[in-house]
Formats: C-alpha cells, structure tokens, sequence
C-alpha cells in the first residue's frame, strides 16, 4: 500500500512547526523549510508523514517579527520592562505587545483602529488590555485604569 502524501504546508502543521497553514506558506515561500536536507520553497508539494523536515532558521519568539524589533532595541537601549504598565500603539497582530510581556511587562494596553487583528494568545491574557476600534489621538486617559510607564509604536 502506497503511503499518504500531503501537502508540505499541512505536514508543518501536523509536526508543530507552524501555527497557521498561512505561516507554514510563508516560512516555506521565503526558503526556510527543509526537507531531507533540501530547501523546498513550493507549499504544493506533497511527501509521507514521516518525511524528515525542519526549519532552516528557528522560529522568532513573538506573534510577529515587530516582537524582534523591539526586543533589540529593548535591549540596544537598555530598557527593563520588568513590572511596567506599558501601551503598544498601533498593535494590529501584537509583535510588540507579546515583546514587552515576555521582557515582563505587568500590563499592555494594546490600541488599534483595527479590529480582530490581535492574536487569540494575546486576546486571552488577562495582562492584556485590547483597545479595537480606537485611533490613538482620540482615546481619552480616563479610558485606562492604570498609568502607562512605557509606551510603544511602530512607524
């Protein structure tokens, strides 16, 4: 009997290398998927569940690469964000926001005009505060229930 041959992108998910079929797309598009050695950039292509793959680089630690960019300068600046109240403006998936928790941040309020776009994990930690739906000029200081010691913002 043959072997069942998936699709690379659903093999990632199935191994736990990808948390998304969209992320699995992406990590195989930019290269940085193996298999058996070989880099595979095409998510169509289909191999046997016990078909050795790895990453080619590892994962970064945040919900999204704006995580990395705040933890260098976090770090290039010398900031402790250890116990702080802090603000991620403009958070959209949350990058900064999962940065500044995982550095130790007591609480984030996590603002954006966007809706739906933080991540579920984030969504659903009680350090985060989610504030949808709010262009940050026009958010009134009594809407915050904590004084924000550090706050963040992508350009």
């Amino acid at each position: 009997m043959a072997k069942e041959l998936l699709r690379l992108d659903l093999l990632l998910l199935q191994k736990g290398l990808a948390t998304s079929r969209n992320k699995a797309q992406a990590l195989i598009s930019t290269g940085k998927v193996r298999v058996e050695g070989n880099i595979i950039d095409k998510a169509g292509h289909r191999f046997s569940a016990d078909t050795q793959i790895e990453l080619a680089e590892p994962l970064h630690p945040y919900v999204s690469r704006g995580g990395l960019k705040l933890a260098h300068a976090l770090e290039y600046f010398s900031i402790d964000v250890h116990g702080l109240v802090c603000m991620d403006v403009g958070a959209s998936t949350g990058g900064f926001t999962d940065c500044l928790l995982q550095k130790g941040a007591s609480k984030v309020y996590a603002v954006d005009v966007g809706y739906g776009q933080l991540d579920w994990r984030l969504r659903n930690d009680k350090r985060v505060v989610p504030i949808e739906r709010t262009n940050i000029r026009y958010l009134p200081l009594d809407a915050l229930d904590s004084q924000i010691y550090l706050a963040t913002i992508d350009t």
